[in-house]
């Protein structure tokens, strides 16, 4: 269990802090994660890797020479948010261009996705490999849908050694598409992790068995086993991943035993010689192995085998040297200082005057917005809850952190217009929560509040504008259907239901009141389903029978909105009555 903390909801930016002080040597803080500390080539190529917290070394631990130039660092098992991901791109660019890396996670793919259009929007030509290394979260035809987990280290180094050789953004990209076609992964867990406050771990596999297959946040595996011997371990971890070898697979191969957070090194040491034994009996030679942690999970007490095949290419750049404060690999030159990173982040300040109305629309998104904050902390628990069934627990906190910090923003921003205060609301909620609902949330609550505008006057037609623009957000930045098992299944009868009502001259609160019934009833009705997106796909059979936990959550948002849209008008009417009745 994590149990040095003041604060759980700081425990991860204060331990990038301490992280920091610890090797000024190599990082220096920036807003968002850390950069290199020192100097880098004008030219080259940097390397932004990056993801939650909560998995060091990766990914702060491996920014140095020869690997990463730069780390963007989210929440505990939260992707960082976009905002964070380009100030820290920024930081890094030495003017050779970006080449973003992570793993396929639908938060990162979302926020490192929107950070790649902004940076290339200013002329910072930025390309993205995401890592795909897992062989339990889709079939080998499927390969683009698998997830990231200890192949992020075989990705990272050869495409940080590209950038250190002087290769350009065409090569470096190259060779980490490569390697990352090229390297299989399989993890399994004896138990699972503590989130930092929280009084239990994400999940538990029962006593005498061993789950297979399971991710690096907390996510349990898709298939349980009775806990074998360390050779039956081994057997099952290189048959499967030679089972799924790359068509061009030769007969030289990295094999990295990873360590997820408890499991001891003497015992990734005992299994490691299986392993060997195993892959030599196969007739592959074994380069440059690693045996240690290098991905973990918290205190998760499991472990994984990765296996890269190499070509001559590839081997030129796994064997280059690095130097990292958690990675280090052959002989480099001393480490020259560089001045401290700054960041221009200045943006256009919002001048903007208010009209009445659209201030009058701001002061009542901001009480909404406190509505839903309350929302979100009375079902906080229950929310993460149903997310650990068949995903990583986080939905309720991550819902907590964005809407904190949203509510926050707004009240900030209370006088000016509704637009701005839904954008510095939707700002705040992606900034903070991270993950995929922050980044879905974020965009949708600054379309929301860009399609409401600063206008003289407000009707119902905005109101439905507002909803579209919500929804499109939603739609068009998660790609999901209805049907996929995500917020959306519960969105689209919400705006089909509100959109009907006023058609047929329906005022504003009753379509809301109409629309969050249907939101509601469609939310339960996704424990029917199977989901086909996000972190809950690979444990499909576990979800079915529960409601999908962004769903439920739109729901619930959208249900108390509409009682506080109606108890604000009811009382406005009584206060009108009483006026009248003393006249």
């Amino acid at each position: 269990m994590t149990q040095i903390f003041d604060n759980p909801a700081d425990f991860a930016d204060e331990a990038l802090d301490g992280f920091v002080a610890a090797n000024r040597g190599y990082v220096a803080r920036v807003d968002g994660g850390v950069v290199r500390s020192t100097e880098v080539a004008n030219g080259q190529v940097a390397l932004v890797v990056g993801g939650g917290s909560g998995h060091y070394p990766a990914f702060a631990g491996l920014v140095g020479p020869g690997l990463a130039t730069a780390s963007a660092c989210g929440n505990m098992f939260a992707s960082p948010a976009a905002g964070q991901v380009y100030r820290v791109a920024k930081a890094a660019n030495a003017g050779g261009g970006v080449l973003l890396s992570y793993g396929n996670y639908a938060g990162d793919v979302l926020h490192f996705g929107q950070a790649q259009l902004r940076l290339n929007a200013e002329g910072i030509e930025t390309r993205t490999v995401t890592v795909t290394d897992d062989i339990a979260s889709a079939p080998i035809e499927q390969i683009e849908k698998r997830r990231g987990i200890a192949g992020d280290l075989t990705v990272f180094k050869i495409a940080g050694a590209a950038a250190e050789a002087g290769l350009n953004l065409d090569d470096v990209e190259r060779l980490a598409i490569k390697t990352n076609y090229r390297t299989r992964s399989l993890g399994v867990a004896f138990d699972g992790c503590t989130l930092p406050g929280a009084k239990d771990p994400l999940f538990h596999v029962p006593a005498g068995q061993m789950s297979l297959g399971l991710g690096i946040h907390g996510e349990p595996g898709i298939s349980e086993h009775p806990m074998p011997t360390a050779s039956e371990l081994a057997e099952l971890l290189v048959s499967k991943l030679l089972n799924d070898k790359p068509e061009d697979a030769g007969d030289r191969v990295v094999a990295i035993v990873n360590g997820l957070g408890t499991v001891k090194y003497d015992e990734l040491f005992l299994l490691f010689g299986k392993v060997e034994k195993l892959l030599t009996a196969a007739g592959l030679t074994v380069v440059e192995p690693e045996c240690g942690e290098l991905v973990t999970s918290l205190d998760m007490s499991g472990l994984s085998l990765t296996l890269l095949w190499l070509d001559d290419e590839l081997e030129q750049y796994w064997a280059a040297p690095a130097d990292t404060p958690a990675f280090r690999k052959g002989s480099m030159a001393p480490r020259a200082a560089r001045a401290d990173a700054e960041i221009d982040d200045a943006e256009a300040s919002d001048v903007e005057q208010p009209t009445e109305a659209a201030a009058e629309l701001g002061r009542q998104a901001v009480a909404i917005l406190a509505q839903v904050r309350g929302v979100v902390v009375e079902h906080e628990e229950e929310l993460g809850k149903l997310d650990a069934i068949a995903g990583d627990g986080d939905h309720g906190i991550g819902m907590r952190r964005g809407v904190d910090a949203a509510a926050a923003a707004g009240q900030a921003a209370s006088g000016a217009s509704v637009a701005r205060v839904l954008t510095a609301a939707g700002e705040a909620w992606s900034e903070r929560a991270g993950g995929t609902s922050g980044a879905l949330w974020g965009s949708a609550v600054i379309a929301a509040g860009q399609a409401l505008g600063n206008r003289d006057t407000y009707s119902a037609e905005d109101a439905a504008a507002a909803v579209e623009a919500f929804t499109d957000a939603i739609t068009e930045l998660g790609k999901a259907d209805a049907g996929d098992k995500t917020m959306v299944d519960a969105l689209l009868p919400f705006r089909s239901a509100f959109l009907t009502e006023l058609d047929g001259g329906a005022p504003v609160d009753r379509a809301l009141a109409v629309a969050a019934a249907a939101a509601e009833s469609a939310a339960a009705k996704t424990a029917e389903l199977r989901p086909l997106k996000g972190r809950a796909r690979p444990l499909a059979e576990k979800s079915l029978g529960h409601p999908d936990p962004g769903a439920v959550s739109f729901g619930l948002i959208a249900s108390r909105i509409s009682q506080h849209v109606n108890a604000q008008l009811t009382t406005t009417s009584e206060l009108a009555t009483a006026a009248g009745n003393g006249a």
